[in-house]
């Protein structure tokens, strides 16, 4: 156990009383030299908020002093909520005037002002700033007389930031400018900045998205160190490096993604065996003889954490010389991989499988939508384009339907929630947005990769060598009794609420297939279950009923990925010495935590411009009328998706045939008087009446049958 972890279990047990450095010193056995570096940690975990030290200069834990450590979520009303450290405790809200200067994301403690009872939540009040994450602030600027300010683009930021016009630097009204603060928030008083920067004006093409890649402070430009070692790679394979590996060119392997991808990773080869399995290899651009450790490039990469898809671009983990370029498995040139062969029974297990590195020569470059329409349709065109390899589609999607069943019948949740393809012009507007498919080809490829990330983290396992997993924790108990109880509504019920097996909540989806309530038990399940990480313990993944699971088949797009290849080619060349186990050690939780914390950035700045396009979507289709289903329900209206995946909102002030009360615990509206109901699931008419592209916010209100019987005549 680590001196941090001993001063924290010290300090939870029950006698324990405030200490201040000298008593903690002496408790400790510390000698002159420790003592230097035992008050540096104490301070590094108070600024990490693992502890707090008193006005009286004393150390303790923050719950045993009625304080909590978190992370501040603004919302533009004013108020906010603090998203405890601590998973144990629930979320504290803090009213708009014990805010005391503290901003959207600012790590912070809260003490506890008063317990929640019944429905209401703790509050509390901000005592203390752990750390500022707002540095620049992107925004919408506003001159006036003696002074500018700047409206943030995020509206959980809620204050204003004052410009002093000395500090403008040539901005404009009704321009997006990113702001640099100078002086922070206090009680009642407004932060203060600097312009650094001018983005265009807020209705310029392109300047909506410059703003998001700005607000998420996004990297547009790799530093030049790193372009330079990325223009040194050469294109050319030695053959040295050829002659190490083994030699797959002559074999049939493809690669089949979407028509616009151009970082290609993966790509596949398959075969029947004699004794009537299947032959999977499994081949990933192999990343890692490029990206060499400590290097410009590695740090950039980890820096990075993931490649960004944003609507109208991509933001790459790597330079493109390399993600587009050597590394991406182009069709007829030869790249190196690291390829997983495994060996497939007529039941889906694996029976053996081996891992080596390999060098391919892609024979197709095929594309999911011409590859679902042959396999679907018999498309005539694609059957003689691919006769070559039509054997070998046969084959895969054989294997496809073995490997869902598998995972099926031992419980994996497959939600299948729609995506939107949004499809923009040369001039970024949007002109259509639907529904992304997922046919057979996208199916065929989901399913091999997601069993060779299981059997590469089944066999890393077993080595006991420092890995990094995917783990999707199980539920907790008290969210899953919450869901239970509003299924309960609906005639459902989960058995095993203490120890939940995905199994019971894949059983009530297929029930609920089709049914009226799908959508919105789908939506609450989803709810109640923890989100995905990266972890250096294998703690299964939940949502996938897996024991053991990791992300190998990305490299080129995930940091994780990468690392991945990095530890597996250390330990198949015999190069795991102690030194290397013990730098890994050390190396893989901080990747982990780095690696999730850029990909929930990364989602919140896709979903950003998602939402961007939608609502500029809508804003020409004012007036017009669609039907939609209540896919959410809060105190203030009900949200509405589309069938193209919008969602506008319905406000409650706009229902005026009655008085509805929100019944918070059945997720539904109901009529004082008519006794009408809207719940979740509930197929509704709409007419669009506004959409705000800055607050990317859709309004409906609904159509009832009198308003189409009054248009019709």
């Amino acid at each position: 156990m680590s001196t941090k972890e001993k001063l924290v279990e010290f300090m939870k047990e029950q006698a324990y009383k405030p200490m201040s450095k000298g008593e903690l010193t002496k408790i400790f056995s510390l000698n002159k030299d420790e003592e230097k570096e035992f008050h540096k940690l104490l301070d590094d975990m108070e600024k990490e908020g693992l502890i707090i030290k008193t006005g009286k200069k004393r150390y303790g834990i923050p719950e045993k002093m009625n304080l909590v450590v978190g992370r501040l979520q603004g919302n533009e009303r004013g108020f906010g909520f603090v998203i405890p450290d601590n998973k144990d405790i629930k979320d504290i809200f803090i009213p708009a005037a014990d805010l005391n200067g503290a901003l959207h994301g600012d790590k912070v403690v809260a003490k506890i002002t008063s317990q929640g009872r019944e429905s209401k939540k703790q509050e509390g009040e901000i005592i203390r700033i752990l750390e500022r994450v707002n540095q620049t602030i992107v925004g919408t600027y506003e001159n006036s007389k003696n002074f500018g300010f700047v409206v943030a683009d995020d509206t959980r930021i809620s204050m204003d930031i004052f410009v002093p016009k000395s500090e403008k630097n040539g901005a404009k009204t009704d321009q997006k400018v990113v702001v640099e603060i100078t002086k922070w928030p206090v009680k009642r008083r407004n932060p203060e900045g600097k312009i650094i920067e001018i983005l265009g004006y807020k209705n310029d093409v392109g300047t909506d998205i410059k703003s998001i890649i700005k607000q998420f402070k996004l990297p547009e430009e790799f530093p030049q160190n790193v372009v330079n070692q990325a223009e040194e790679i050469p294109e050319e394979i030695p053959e040295s490096e050829i002659n190490r590996r083994l030699d797959l060119r002559d074999k049939t392997i493809f690669t089949i993604d979407g028509a616009d991808a151009k970082d290609l990773d993966d790509a596949i080869s398959i075969e029947k065996l004699e004794n009537g399995n299947f032959k999977l290899g499994v081949h990933i651009a192999d990343v890692t003889h490029y990206v060499r450790e400590h290097t410009p490039l590695d740090k950039e990469a980890l820096n990075r954490g993931t490649s960004v898809y944003l609507v109208d671009r991509v933001i790459p983990m790597l330079p493109k010389k390399l993600s587009n370029g050597v590394c991406s498995l182009h069709p007829n040139v030869p790249r190196l991989t690291l390829s997983c062969f495994m060996e497939i029974d007529l039941d889906g297990k694996v029976v053996d499988h081996k891992i080596a590195e390999t060098i391919i020569e892609s024979k197709e470059r095929l594309v999911y939508t011409d590859i679902s329409d042959l396999l679907e349709n018999n498309d005539s065109e694609q059957l003689e384009r691919y006769k070559h390899i039509h054997e070998e589609l046969q084959l895969s999607e054989e294997l496809c339907h073995i490997l869902n069943k598998k995972r099926e019948d031992r419980g994996t949740i497959d939600f299948d929630f729609p995506e939107a393809k949004i499809m923009l012009d040369e001039d970024g507007k949007p002109t259509e947005i639907k529904k992304y498919e997922r046919r057979i080809a996208n199916r065929i490829i989901e399913e091999f990769m997601l069993v060779c990330n299981e059997t590469v983290a089944e066999y890393m396992y077993w080595t006991e060598m420092p890995f990094l997993y995917r783990i999707h924790e199980d539920p907790s108990e008290e969210r899953i009794e919450e869901f239970n109880k509003f299924i309960h509504n609906f005639g459902y019920h989960i058995k095993g609420t203490q120890e939940i097996h995905p199994k019971e909540l894949q059983c009530l989806l297929k029930k609920i297939e089709g049914k009226k309530e799908e959508v919105v038990i789908n939506t609450l399940m989803l709810r109640s279950l923890r989100k995905a990480k990266y972890s250096a313990e294998c703690l299964g993944h939940f949502g996938l009923a897996a024991k053991y699971y990791t992300h190998f088949t990305s490299p080129i797009r995930r940091y994780p990925d990468l690392q991945i290849h990095r530890i597996i080619k250390y330990f198949i060349n015999n190069e795991m010495t102690k030194n290397k186990i013990s730098k890994l050690e050390k190396i893989v939780p901080h990747v982990a935590e780095q690696s999730s914390a850029r990909e929930r950035l990364a989602d919140e700045a896709e979903r950003e411009t998602d939402d961007l396009k939608k609502a500029e979507y809508m804003a020409e289709r004012i007036g017009k009328e669609y039907e939609g289903i209540i896919s959410g329900i809060t105190h203030f209206g009900m949200f509405i998706e589309l069938d193209n995946t919008i969602e506008g909102l319905v406000r409650i002030s706009s229902l005026v045939d009655d008085y509805y009360i929100y019944d918070e615990e059945n997720y539904c509206f109901r009529g004082e008087r008519t006794k009408n109901t809207y719940r979740i699931g509930d197929v509704v008419r709409i007419k669009v009446i506004r959409a705000d592209t800055a607050k990317r916010e859709i309004d409906f209100e609904l159509v009832s049958d009198e308003d189409n019987e009054e248009e019709i005549s």
